[in-house]
């Protein structure tokens, strides 16, 4: 039985005794760091069942507790709050039940449940993905993670926006100037290649314009007669009527993007279990507006376009349809989420998309709602905000965007300069370096992207993020190393993982077991909440208490007491599980030296 089960199980207990009350239920928390005990027994709650004194019930309970179990240490109530300290011996008996659990933390994913759908990436094929993307990626497959560790089955997807005037503009580009180049003749990847004429079709795109305007053109008359504008509509209306060759070359140019993204997500270290292609949903939802609109959900206006008024909800009348019958992309969105459902065992999904996009979502779910779509509930916008660098804000068309793959490779080439300067993989090998060296780096990167709440704006400092000391990825990964060189050093052997019961042990020991106990509570909080921040945070709580531990209980491996020894041996292995398991939810590997 868990800690928190048997100790709310002891206080309905004794509430029964003392009052000939039965409790439906206890409320307990983990009691502020600022008092004294482990937990909180809410008395409050109980005054609608027992009459008196909260801080004299609270007393009752807490001595009647102690009295009949060896559970609790020590009481102690603050007004109507029980605040309680968990024995030691009990403490240890709890660490026993965490070793013998393999997947400590994580529950059996539930094959019969309907899962959940995480969207994220969703890139446009016309550039490579940047820094915003990387942080989108991270945030959505952590998040994907820590769901699945929750029980639930779950598919991570993606909409590639593979249409639209923006994919028209690098055809036109690469037609104009591009002189037959493929990857293989420039020697790039296939997403920088194409990415590439969007930039330089911006460029001649300005230059037209300049020139209209010089000849006496108004701007806004410019910008849509420039000839490469022009050549771009046209190469979208012959995409739409599916002329051959413009399919074609979209097809070709698209597959160049889908080498080089992949090539990205492997570096990245995050996948997908399905895909969606905007080509393909573009024309999706039609018939559930008409369908709606049969229902009396939207409202046809006189023109012919088909709104829904949402001022009743504090938002506002929103075009799903317009008068020659198109559809916008709330339309898309609206037959994608119930394509997907039909297409998968899903009764929710996660959308990662940034904060510009908040009222969109607000809108699209009100909408499945009203449609009647009884998983409309289960719809959550996972909203984060802008990624900058210190150098300043990024844009796409002007060429000046932060690339995913430089930024990989900046984080590696800073891990390795200054674990060079620290000397801190002195004595291994060059291979063996050079692959701690991406480790580290990507995990500096991904720790400090999850440690902040997704909606909260960042500055990413790639020189403040590769750092073996504080809350950093390399930090935790280097304390984990030093729990494996303590296992390695003592001999340590995994076939018997059962603590004694008897022994006396410090307060720095039970600090290391309460961090552990609390792992499974963290990762369903951060589920319910969509949070990896949640999960880097606490991973940061338990390599602190352990290398306070660590620096605290000197001579692991030469303590003379054989059962002591092997605790605090088995403290440390599970430690290093719990960090790993932990650090796997943020997608970070940990090195098993440093």
């Amino acid at each position: 039985m868990e800690l928190l089960q048997q100790l709310e199980k002891e206080t309905i207990k004794a509430v029964k005794k003392i009052y000939d009350v039965e409790l439906p239920n206890v409320e307990i928390s983990q009691t502020r760091k600022d008092q004294n005990g482990d937990y909180t027994i809410m008395v409050f709650p109980m005054l609608r069942h027992i009459k008196g004194n909260p801080a004299a019930i609270g007393q009752a309970i807490g001595e009647e507790i102690q009295n009949t179990t060896n559970l609790l240490s020590s009481i102690e109530v603050i007004k109507g709050f029980l605040n309680v300290t968990i024995s030691h011996q009990t403490i240890l008996s709890d660490f026993d039940t965490i070793l013998d659990d393999a997947s400590y933390g994580f529950k059996a994913v539930d094959a019969d449940q309907a899962g959940v759908m995480v969207e994220y990436s969703s890139p446009n094929t016309n550039k490579p993905l940047h820094l915003g993307h990387v942080r989108n990626n991270l945030l959505g497959y952590s998040v994907a993670q820590i769901i699945e560790a929750t029980g639930r089955e779950v598919n991570k997807t993606q909409i590639i926006n593979d249409r639209g005037i923006h994919i028209c503009k690098s055809m036109v580009a690469w037609q104009k100037f591009g002189e037959g180049a493929s990857p293989e003749s420039a020697g790039k990847k296939g997403d920088k290649l194409v990415g590439d004429y969007y930039v330089k079709f911006d460029q001649e795109y300005k230059k037209q314009i300049n020139e209209l305007v010089q000849n006496g053109t108004e701007k806004s008359v410019a910008e849509k007669q420039a000839p490469i504008f022009v050549e771009a509509q046209e190469t979208l209306r012959k995409w739409e009527q599916n002329d051959p060759e413009t399919v074609g070359l979209w097809k070709k140019m698209n597959g160049w993007v889908y080498e080089g993204f992949d090539v990205t997500y492997k570096n990245l270290g995050v996948d997908f279990d399905s895909l969606y292609y905007e080509s393909d949903t573009y024309l999706l939802g039609k018939h559930i507006i008409a369908d709606g609109l049969d229902r009396g959900v939207f409202e046809k206006d006189p023109d012919g376009s088909v709104w829904i008024d949402l001022t009743d909800e504090g938002l506002d009348r929103k075009l799903v349809l317009r008068s020659d019958g198109t559809a916008v992309y709330m339309t898309q969105d609206i037959g994608t989420a119930i394509q997907r459902v039909k297409d998968h065992h899903i009764d929710s999904m996660v959308y990662t998309v940034g904060n510009e996009q908040d009222y969109h979502f607000k809108v699209l779910f009100l909408i499945l709602k009203k449609l009647g779509y009884e998983w409309a509930e289960n719809l959550y916008h996972l909203s984060y905000g802008m990624v900058e660098l210190p150098s300043g804000k990024m844009k796409s068309r002007e060429g000046t965007v932060v690339d995913a793959d430089d930024l990989m490779e900046e984080m590696t080439e800073t891990a390795k300069k200054i674990a060079q300067e620290q000397g801190k993989l002195d004595g291994l090998d060059d291979d063996e370096k050079e692959r701690l060296y991406k480790m580290i780096g990507l995990g500096a990167l991904k720790y400090f992207m999850l440690k902040v709440d997704p909606k909260k704006n960042m500055m990413f400092n790639p020189e403040e993020s590769v750092d073996f000391q504080g809350n950093t990825g390399p930090f935790i990964q280097y304390t984990h190393a030093r729990i494996k060189s303590i296992l390695k050093k003592s001999g340590f052997d995994d076939g018997s993982l059962n603590a004694s019961t008897e022994i006396e042990i410090t307060d720095k020991d039970t600090s290391v077991i309460k961090q552990l106990q609390a792992f499974p509570e963290v990762v369903q909080n951060a589920a319910d909440k969509y949070s990896p921040a949640l999960i880097a945070n606490y991973v940061y709580d338990l390599v602190k208490e352990f290398n306070s531990f660590y620096q605290n209980v000197p001579k692991i491996v030469e303590e003379e007491n054989s059962d002591l020894k092997k605790f605090r041996l088995l403290l440390c292995y599970k430690t290093a599980e719990v960090v790993k398991s932990a650090c796997g939810l943020l997608g970070i590997e940990v090195p098993e030296q440093m």
